[in-house]
């Protein structure tokens, strides 16, 4: 029983950390990389569709991103979809093909990005926290059912503790990769 809550505490704090890093794939960098575009979504044939299933997104250099559109007559679409999204970007079309220009970022922008970042990481710890308490609680309820004992519950919460403390370090190593990335000249 301990080792189900333990194993659920575990999934969900995964979760929450995938979560944190398509996040942090979001926040542009000044490089060019295919995931950069990952979220965004169009109209295509009147149901909303991701840009990764109209065109395909490869990295002509390191601050060119480069799409091929399948379908000609989407290529307005795609555009318009780039444009909307909050990435700041200017797509340029050449014939049947995208190019997307990385834009250099300023130490404000930079800023902002590793505020975003901050912010994301912050809703992640709590994600993880919230699977912590959740576990403790379950554990409490078994002890106040009488299926396991207060020397169990004791180990469990602290074998839950230690597991939050590993995904929480987790949490901060992957802040500390992205600012440095950021603030990479």
């Amino acid at each position: 029983m301990v080792n189900d809550i333990k194993d659920e505490a575990r999934d969900r704090m995964g979760k929450s950390l995938d979560a944190l890093s398509n996040h942090f794939n979001k926040i542009r960098t000044g490089r060019a990389h295919p995931s950069l575009l990952d979220g965004l979504r169009l109209e295509y044939y009147g149901s909303d569709t991701p840009l990764n299933q109209v065109a395909n997104v490869n990295v002509e250099d390191a601050r060119t991103l480069i799409l091929t559109v399948w379908d000609r007559t989407m290529i307005p679409a795609v555009e318009k979809a780039i444009y909307k999204s909050d990435l700041g970007l200017n797509p340029v079309t050449a014939g049947e093909v995208i190019r997307i220009p990385m834009p250099m970022l300023t130490e404000e922008t930079r800023k902002g990005f590793f505020r975003q970042a901050k912010q994301g990481a912050e809703s992640a710890r709590v994600s993880m926290r919230n699977a912590r308490r959740d576990a403790m609680a379950m554990l409490k309820e078994l002890v106040k059912e009488k299926d396991i004992s207060e020397d169990d519950e004791r180990r469990g919460q602290d074998e839950v503790q230690k597991l939050t403390d590993s995904f929480i370090a987790k949490v901060e190593k992957l802040l500390g990769d992205k600012e440095a990335d950021l603030m990479e000249i």
